[in-house]
């Protein structure tokens, strides 16, 4: 591929209107409220179509040491992490049939992680296992999670098909009821949430999709039995078949590829294509990843968060293309902004940035031989505005004549579905088979869902203080008010593009809280001043993002354009020194957040 050239003043400001005008094509003014979630209407899209539903059984009534609500690698982690530390009775509660999280509903043709698996997949070195693949497929994925409870004896009291439906803290015995949707009413000392960021298959809210006659599904619920096939292609039962699959995200770049194997017909719904950078995938060694020396999957992992987070490495130990951007995506962080002004800043980022996508368009054009075709692909907006894509399949499927890419933005969307097709432009695409790649709400999962309503000390509901007062947390993981409930995720700690990583050192603080409290007969309750200190350590030197998200395309970062939340929602440093920060924290000042009990648990 030819490098492109350092853009020019000009250039850049001709890209600035360009970004601006594509954006405004594709701007809609109900924002989120455009989807609809897979359930009510459309509960058949959200069932679970792997595991049969299970046999009544009797409701459990029992006492356990920790509930952890979420069965993704975020609940694995801290099972696993809090067998290191000692604790028996652990009982992880998931509404899938087994262990995996996304990795339990995603099973769609095509599908891989999008980070080397072997700085993804957590506890390799643990286990013992060496990932076949650099970027594994999902089938690896779920079944090494399988592997961690299997190792870790986290199927022992798990309730599994199973979804906690509130969790409430009784001040009398200092635990927590723990209710369910099949009845169950038990207690735990402690409770864990990690119900992740995107779990809730959402849905266009299209006009009239409950009038397609044909068949439909989305593709974190794929329907093998109408496509028959794998993951690995092979959907002979859509040798005959019209297929429309909407979305060109993470999902659509792996799945359309293998449709147009295997349909007879593939319809492409693009609102906004996605950037999609080489992806190179091969079988690797453990030679090849030095898993021959004790810890080499920490080191690997570890290496990958400092150059993705613009900390220095002495060598790439992953080198691809996430670290090769990472000299772009470091221009967005504090330290980089701190060396100059903003008009600085800003002007460094946009020669950076478009560099980057000018290589990234002149992909498109390089492999996708219809120019009209390869226009409507481009990715007109900054790198960063959307989660980068990673296929050396996804542009050549559209150089095939079973292929046709059809282009929404001029109309924001799919206009409306009828009872044989889909409608854009007043044109209306006839269809066998309607796909929604249409990924997970944001933010609406487990407690800040509202479908988990949490009572803390008083009856105090935890989303309702927060919608007074905005979310308030020591170090993302507790709240006060809400004595041993430990919530891992994104909010108000730090992120990353692995973010399996970010989860285990969540993990490892969680259980090194519960044995603190253990220890010392406590409980685990910030004051409210260790939170306003937080806050404050959150808003000191937190970057300014505003102005980029304001130039997005829509998009679930930026809230479908309305920009990002108000409020410190991050660590300002990333995640390396987030992690520093938490074990310099357990080391000096873990007593802090342990508050006396006043009823003697007698365990």
């Amino acid at each position: 591929m030819t490098h492109p050239h350092t853009p020019t003043a000009d250039e850049i400001a001709a890209l600035r209107a360009r970004y601006r005008t594509e954006r405004d094509r594709r701007v809609r003014p109900d924002g989120p409220r455009q989807y609809r979630a897979a359930e009510a209407d459309f509960g058949y899209w959200a069932a679970d179509p792997y595991t049969p539903e299970p046999a009544g059984r009797e409701p459990v009534r029992d006492t356990v040491d920790v509930a952890v609500v979420g069965g993704g690698f975020g609940g694995i982690l801290a099972g696993a992490r809090l067998r290191q530390q000692g604790v028996a009775r652990i009982r992880i509660v998931d509404k899938g049939g087994d262990f995996g999280g996304t990795w339990y509903w995603n099973r769609y043709p095509g599908i891989h992680c999008d980070i080397e698996s072997h700085v993804y997949l957590p506890l390799l070195d643990e286990t013992g296992y060496v990932p076949e693949w650099k970027y594994a497929p999902g089938e690896e994925i779920r079944r090494h999670a399988m592997r961690i409870a299997d190792t870790y004896d986290l199927y022992t009291d798990a309730l599994l098909s199973t979804a906690v439906t509130s969790l409430e803290w009784d001040e009398t015995s200092e635990t927590w009821l723990v209710r369910t949707d099949r009845g169950d009413a038990f207690r735990a000392v402690y409770v864990i949430t990690a119900t992740g960021t995107l779990s809730e298959p959402k849905l266009p809210g299209i006009p009239g999709i409950e009038t397609f006659a044909g068949h439909t599904f989305h593709t974190s619920r794929w329907d093998y039995g109408y496509t028959a096939g794998t993951p690995e292609g092979g959907m002979t039962g859509l040798a005959d078949k019209r297929v429309g699959i909407v979305g060109t995200g993470a999902t659509g770049i792996q799945v359309i590829p293998m449709l147009a194997r295997d349909a007879a017909h593939v319809l492409v719904f693009q609102r906004t294509p996605s950037s999609v950078d080489v992806r190179d995938n091969r079988r690797t060694t453990a030679e090849e990843v030095g898993a021959g020396r004790p810890g080499w999957a920490r080191e690997r992992r570890d290496n990958f968060l400092r150059i993705v987070s613009g900390e220095p490495a002495a060598e790439d130990l992953v080198a691809d293309r996430w670290t090769a951007s990472a000299e772009l995506l470091e221009k967005l962080l504090p330290s980089f902004r701190r060396e100059g002004d903003r008009d600085a800043f800003e002007a460094a980022y946009e020669i950076a940035d478009a560099a980057k996508m000018n290589e990234l368009r002149a992909r498109v054009e390089e492999s996708v031989t219809d120019p009209a075709t390869a226009e409507k692909l481009k990715p007109w907006y900054r790198y960063a505005c959307k989660r980068p894509g990673f296929s050396d399949l996804y542009y050549p499927a559209f150089n095939r004549d079973n292929v046709t890419l059809v282009d929404t933005a001029d109309t924001h969307g799919i206009e409306r579905v009828t009872g044989t097709g889909v409608v854009v432009g007043g044109r209306e695409y006839a269809l066998d088979c309607l796909i929604f790649a249409t990924g997970f709400s944001v933010g609406v999962s487990g407690v800040l869902s509202g479908k988990l309503p949490v009572h803390g000390r008083g009856g105090r509901q935890l989303l309702h203080t927060w919608a007074e007062q905005g979310p308030r947390t020591l170090h993302g993981l507790t709240s006060n008010g809400f004595p041993n409930l430990i919530q891992l995720g994104s909010l108000q700690n730090a992120s990353s593009v692995n973010f399996t990583h970010v989860l285990d050192e969540q993990a490892v603080h969680a259980a090194a809280l519960v044995a603190a409290a253990e220890d010392k007969g406590a409980l685990v309750e910030p004051s409210r001043e260790a939170e306003d200190a937080w806050l404050a350590t959150l808003a000191d030197g937190a970057p300014d993002h505003a102005w980029f998200h304001a130039e997005c395309t829509p998009g679930y970062y930026n809230a479908e354009g309305r920009g990002r939340p108000n409020g410190p929602s991050s660590y300002p440093h990333g995640a390396v020194a987030f992690h520093a920060l938490l074990r310099r924290w357990r080391d000096e000042r873990m007593a802090e957040i342990l508050q006396a009990r006043t009823v003697a648990t007698g365990r």
